[in-house]
Parts: structure tokens; C-alpha cells; sequence
């Protein structure tokens, strides 16, 4: 019997990246995993597919965040799929970065964008889930190093340093509920969102020596965490951030 045998979850971003691999890690694990994402159909197909096919389940969940009615319109597919079940686990994970929110560039528009998904929707789907979560539940934000290294993208480092002060005081607001809530902050990481890091053996090696393990992440290094902290193991644990980094800058570059 796997560790989450017989829990429900509800992942958001699931179709690709870190959330692909979180979405598939708990369905191994045992979790009936809600599949949400915004907009790339082939992909959420794709990841409710390759977890059918390693024996797990999952359904998908299209709903675009950062838009009127996102968590209504989540919820009620959400309701649907679970088919009377609790939500034991949630993953708020879904985020959007725009490389143009620095601080001569920003815009009003793009503010509002950024803190709408990385923001106000991990906040209102968190209300809107403690409903269907059982005492004892689980909820793991995904943030981002970006919250203690600077980046020319401030808008989204905002957002993320965010979300590490929404984990925390809901991690004290739940205890009474014995309901975990958890940060894993991913350092440099191959996704879509880290597409530069892909075909370009240079910029790897040059990365690779800021980070004491030798490699940037993959996106299963940070669902691995995510899966623990999910677990029951994790019962004693709450209110933390996690630096999935590989050891990144801990000390001067590698020599090469």
C-alpha cells in the first residue's frame, strides 16, 4: 500500500513542468489527482494519460485562472470529479511569470495579471477547499527562490514573497484543524518557464556552477518534496519553506 492510498488531490498547473510531475508523483503515491490547468488541452491529456497508464488516477480540470468566476467555475468541476469525496491535498502550483515586470518596464495590467494567478487565486481556492478538506489535510505552495536572490523581475518575486507570508500564518490559522500547510521553493529548475536552460549545453554548465550539487533542477527533484510533505510522514511539519535548490549559491562558483 502506497502512502496516499485512498486521498484526493488537487493540483494546479498540472499539465506541465513541476506540476505535471507533482500531478504524477501523487497519483504512484496513491492519490485520485485532479489534473487543473489553464489552457494547453494536449498537454493536461497527456499527464491524466501517462498517470492512467502507470495504474494510477486522474481526471482533468480546465479552468483559466485570474479570470471572473475562476474558483466558482474550479470548484464545480472539481465537486464533479471527486463525486463526493473529501479534497485531502492541495498543491497550489499554477503561476505566470512576464520577463517585461521589472521595475522600468511594469505596467498596472501586468501587476494585476501576475497577482491575480500567483496571488488571489491561490488564496480563494485555499477558502474555497478548506470546505471539502478534512481535518488533518494537507496544503503545499509551490514559491520560488526568487523570494531571496534578487531578479530583474520584480513583479513576480513579489508575488511569490507573497504567497511564502500566505503559508505561513494559514499554517498557524489551521494547526487547530491539524491541517499542514508547507512551502517548497524550487531554485533554478527545467520548465517551460526556464526554457533557456533547454538545447544549451553552455548555459547548463555555467548554472551548474552556482549550485553545489552540480546540475539544475528537474521538475521531479521538487515533487518528490511535494509528495512528502504530503505524506503522513510530514505530520509534525508545518509553516516551513523548503529550498529545493540543489545547494544553489551557497558558496563562489564552482571552478571549472
Amino acid at each position: 500500500m502506497t502512502a496516499l492510498t485512498g486521498k484526493t488531490a488537487l493540483v494546479t498547473g498540472a499539465s506541465r513542468g513541476i506540476g505535471r510531475s507533482i500531478a504524477e508523483r501523487l497519483a504512484r503515491e496513491g492519490a485520485l489527482v485532479a489534473v487543473h490547468y489553464g489552457s494547453n488541452h494536449p498537454a493536461a491529456k497527456e499527464t491524466v494519460a501517462s498517470i492512467h497508464e502507470a495504474g494510477g488516477e486522474a481526471f482533468p480540470l480546465h479552468v483559466p485562472l485570474g479570470v471572473e468566476n475562476d474558483v466558482d467555475t474550479l470548484f464545480g468541476g472539481l465537486e464533479e470529479g471527486l463525486n463526493g469525496r473529501p479534497l485531502d491535498i492541495l498543491v497550489n502550483n499554477a503561476a505566470v511569470i512576464d520577463y517585461d515586470g521589472t521595475i522600468e518596464k511594469a505596467t498596472p495590467e501586468l501587476y494585476e495579471r501576475l497577482f491575480a494567478v500567483n496571488v488571489r487565486a491561490p488564496l480563494f481556492i485555499t477558502q474555497r477547499a478548506l470546505a471539502l478538506m478534512p481535518d488533518g489535510g494537507r496544503i503545499v505552495n509551490v514559491s520560488s527562490g526568487v523570494t531571496w536572490f534578487a531578479t530583474p523581475e520584480v513583479v513576480y518575486a513579489m508575488t511569490k514573497g507573497a504567497l511564502n507570508v500566505f503559508s505561513r500564518s494559514l499554517a498557524h490559522s489551521l494547526g487547530r484543524r491539524n491541517i499542514t500547510v508547507n512551502t517548497v521553493s524550487p531554485g533554478i529548475t527545467e520548465t517551460d518557464m526556464n526554457e533557456w536552460l533547454r538545447g544549451n549545453p553552455e548555459t547548463a554548465r555555467q548554472v551548474a556552477t552556482l549550485i553545489s550539487l552540480g546540475r539544475h533542477g528537474q521538475p521531479a527533484d521538487v515533487a518528490d518534496v511535494v509528495a512528502f510533505f504530503a505524506s503522513p510522514d510530514a505530520r509534525w511539519i508545518t509553516g516551513q519553506v523548503l529550498d529545493v535548490n540543489g545547494g544553489l549559491l551557497l558558496g563562489a562558483p564552482a571552478q571549472q
